[in-house]
């Protein structure tokens, strides 16, 4: 299933299935530095709806005071997981957050970023490389 939303059109297929935690997003081309691989999705809430709701899958988006709930299984890019030493890199554009290649990523991988110091605060991380 290809969706795409905005000026945002995925150029790779992905696939989810078993991953470093539960399930995971795998690229199943060769994926280059910098390309563009997806838009984290979801409605929008406000600072108070997305406190209320609190849970996984919130994205909240850098400068501005809104957040992505991502927890509807339409976004697949809800199963990328945390590495802290990621392949990818989430940046925010507007309201919107999108995910690009930090490196060269092969054929197969498991598609990573860094959820960040607040988020793995409350966890104790499980990636291969702690």
């Amino acid at each position: 299933m290809k969706l795409w939303f905005g000026k945002y059109r995925p150029r790779h297929e992905l696939i989810v299935k078993k991953g470093l935690a539960g399930l995971g997003l795998f690229a199943t081309d060769d994926i280059l530095k910098d390309d563009f691989i997806i838009e984290y999705t979801g409605p929008l809430l406000t600072e108070e709806q997305s406190e209320e709701k609190a849970g996984l899958y919130l994205f909240a988006v850098t400068d501005t005071k809104w957040t992505i709930d991502g927890s509807g299984r339409e976004n697949i890019a809800r199963y990328i997981n945390h590495s802290c030493k990621p392949n990818c890199t989430p940046y925010a554009d507007g309201k919107r957050i999108v995910i690009h290649a930090k490196r060269n990523i092969k054929a197969g991988e498991e598609l990573t970023y860094n959820y960040g110091k607040e988020y793995m605060d409350d966890l104790n991380c499980r990636c291969p490389h702690c």
